[in-house]
């Protein structure tokens, strides 16, 4: 039975603390990249804004958690996570070239839109997680 040790609930807390900044960070780039407020739009109950975040943050979160899990140090963990981070707002980009006025479609609550980029994201986010294997 696994016992739990000042080290090793250190490198835990160290490697959960990055990976949570890492993606928070990510998700405040993400915000800041997109043509629509995502929060503005979610406070004023727009689902298909909701579903298109969510879809950025579970992105996003998948390759940073394939980071932590195949990293050699904490430093690796974080500098493979922000790039990652990288090829997930190239995604959102590219999204355009699939759905032309994707965000003015998002901020009309077009569901279709917000699941699309959801999907996306979701998607190229288990590509990139799993690039990361060694």
């Amino acid at each position: 039975m696994p016992v739990v040790t000042l080290p090793s609930f250190t490198a835990f807390a160290a490697y959960l603390g990055s990976g949570v900044l890492v993606w928070i960070l990510a998700l405040v780039c993400y915000a800041l990249v997109t043509r629509h407020s995502e929060f503005a739009q979610i406070r004023k109950g727009n689902a298909a804004a909701a579903i298109a975040f969510a879809g950025a943050a579970i992105g996003m979160a998948l390759p940073i958690s394939s980071a932590i899990t195949h990293s050699v140090s904490l430093l690796d963990s974080v500098v493979w996570g922000a790039l990652a981070v990288v090829f997930q707002l190239v995604a959102y980009g590219a999204s355009h070239l699939f759905v032309p006025k994707i965000s003015t479609r998002i901020d009309a609550g077009d569901l279709a839109a917000g699941v699309f980029l959801a999907g996306s994201s979701v998607a190229i986010g288990l590509m990139n997680a799993a690039a990361m294997t060694p």
